[in-house]
């Protein structure tokens, strides 16, 4: 099974970003979704962003994540 977390890209440098995951902040590589900017959602895959998502599907899917994990 593979897991894939959303994140907030809030600096770009090349072809790494860093991602902000509620607080966490973690250097990623952007080089399969090179048209990610700052302010966009991603999902992320073992230090890859894999997808950009839409604002609201991420932030559903980061709320989900937090009920799960503060029960």
């Amino acid at each position: 099974m593979c897991l894939s977390v959303p994140g907030k890209i809030v600096k770009v440098d090349g072809v790494n970003a860093i991602v902000d995951f509620g607080g966490s902040r973690r250097e990623i590589s952007i080089m399969l979704v090179p048209d990610v900017k700052v302010g966009d959602y991603v999902l992320v895959h073992a230090g890859f962003a894999i997808q950009i998502l839409e604002e609201e599907e991420a932030k559903k899917t980061i709320d989900v994540f937090k009920e799960v994990y503060n029960e």
